[in-house]
């Protein structure tokens, strides 16, 4: 059987070509039971860096796929663009295909508008990106939003009401277009929002713009949610109404 990990949100149809029958697809950005984090890569990378960079990196070199297929352009970033290339040194037995998925039409969210509880949508968007998930879904007037990546950590998803909707580049992953500012930037002004992204990403700047101008929370996380999150956004959804 053929293993291909997948990092980011490649075009559908690169991973139409090298996934089928007999294929073993993992999600490289996410992490997995059995790994040891981030041990393996202590030489190879700074300790202040992306987790899920880092989690790309050590799920890679834990797992040796036989093929690895990367979004490095917009749709991802610079950093996925030079794991990419030190992979192609490390594991010279692997295959590393690199694709930039841009300018790809907007498929529509469903799942980021529904009202499935909050955790259950990121999970159904990050599947979707490897095999097909169900999108018969109810669609729910919203009471609070969530922008931002698919955390490493869904834990902070719980604290959610089920009437959450998805926006950010969650939303773009759903859409299948990764680079799409137009979709990025999307933010219902009349709902308290929390503007999550991963600890030193670039999108941190972007979370805490919009979480300015629209008056939400900015909230970064690194590897774990920590206690000091979980209260800050608990505190904001509380008094604004959203949860009791």
């Amino acid at each position: 059987m053929v293993e291909v990990g997948i990092a980011g949100a490649p075009s559908q149809l690169v991973l139409n070509a090298h996934i089928g029958d007999g294929t073993n697809v993992v999600d490289l950005d996410m992490p997995l039971d059995n790994v040891e984090y981030f041990d393996v890569i202590e030489s190879l990378t700074p300790n202040i860096y992306c987790a899920t960079l880092r989690t790309i990196f050590v799920n890679a070199l834990t797992l040796k796929p036989g093929i690895i297929i990367a979004d490095v352009g917009e749709g991802k970033c610079d950093g996925m663009r030079f794991i990419a290339e030190a992979l192609r040194e490390l594991l010279p037995d692997t295959e590393i295909i690199t694709t930039r998925n841009t300018g790809a039409p907007p498929q529509g969210n469903p799942i980021s508008v529904s009202d499935l509880p909050l955790l259950e949508k990121m999970d159904r968007i990050v599947n979707s990106v490897i095999k097909n998930v169900d999108t018969n879904v109810r669609p729910c007037k919203p009471t609070a939003g969530f922008w931002g990546v698919p955390p490493r950590d869904f834990a902070i998803l719980d604290l959610f009401p089920d009437t959450t909707h998805i926006y950010g580049w969650a939303r773009c992953m759903e859409n299948k277009s990764p680079d799409s500012l137009e979709i990025e930037f999307q933010v219902d002004p009349d709902i308290p929002t929390v503007f999550f992204a991963q600890s030193f990403c670039q999108k941190t700047m972007l979370a805490k713009y919009l979480a300015h101008k629209y008056n939400g929370l900015f909230v970064d996380v690194d590897a774990q949610l920590d206690d000091s999150v979980r209260a800050k956004v608990t505190a904001f959804l509380t008094l604004r109404g959203v949860i009791l």
